[in-house]
């Protein structure tokens, strides 16, 4: 376990195997390069899982982090059967780490892509499982969880750099004050912070971790809110 917790970073060839995905997005190219996309993306993708795992943990306890595929690291092939993309690959490397009793995407969690060109950092709830909806706005319109979000969110987002998502819905659910102070949110069916820029220098050592965690922890409280106020 050791070997695997020694994250180094990715590296130009992870890029590089991604730009040429993009203009080679076949099965038999795919099967000619699985040597280098088990060396440069599954390989340093398996052991930052572990690390920024082993690193979350203290701050959440109950962090699932599970280094492989369908787990926390998403599978590269698309799900083509109801589309008519049949593009059959990802471009992009997706890892998520959850924090919750739910299957994977029904919990709060932190997530990082990765493509050719750019990063993603993100932390939340990307979408809200049916079931969650109602807790989700009843704890947003509530004055004292709700005052607690919306000046969480707000100290969160003074950083340019962060943006809010997860907003879909024209107009307040029935049943809701309109002119609830949280009325935004209540128009939301997913509540999440994230990051998108180029790839920093740091992606490609081990510092990454530490740039990585850096986000995670500014996104913390939401994850905490959402966790405690919301999925329990």
């Amino acid at each position: 376990m050791a070997e695997i917790e020694s994250f180094k970073g990715f590296s130009k060839q992870t890029i590089k195997f991604f730009k040429d995905l993009e203009n080679n997005n076949t099965r038999q190219w795919f099967e000619n390069n699985s040597g280098v996309f088990e060396e440069h993306v599954m390989n340093p993708a398996q052991e930052y899982v572990m690390r920024m795992g082993a690193l979350l943990k203290p701050m959440c306890p109950k962090i699932t982090a599970i280094p492989k595929v369908d787990k926390s690291i998403f599978r590269i092939y698309r799900d083509v059967r109801f589309s008519k993309d049949k593009i059959p690959y990802k471009t992009h490397l997706g890892i998520f780490l959850w924090d919750g009793p739910r299957k994977k995407l029904g919990n709060p969690g932190f997530y990082l892509q990765l493509d050719k060109s750019k990063i993603l950092i993100a932390g939340g709830l990307y979408q809200l499982p049916p079931e969650l909806l109602k807790p989700y706005r009843d704890a947003v319109s509530d004055p004292i969880k709700g005052a607690e979000v919306s000046k969480m969110l707000k100290k969160i987002l003074k950083n340019p750099s962060y943006a809010l998502g997860g907003g879909h819905y024209k107009r307040v659910p029935r049943g809701y004050d309109q002119e609830n102070p949280n009325a935004e949110l209540l128009l939301h069916k997913g509540l999440y912070v994230y990051h998108d820029g180029p790839i920093p220098n740091e992606a490609y050592s081990p510092e990454f971790l530490k740039y990585s965690l850096s986000v995670f922890k500014d996104i913390l409280p939401l994850h905490i809110w959402l966790r405690d106020n919301v999925s329990k």
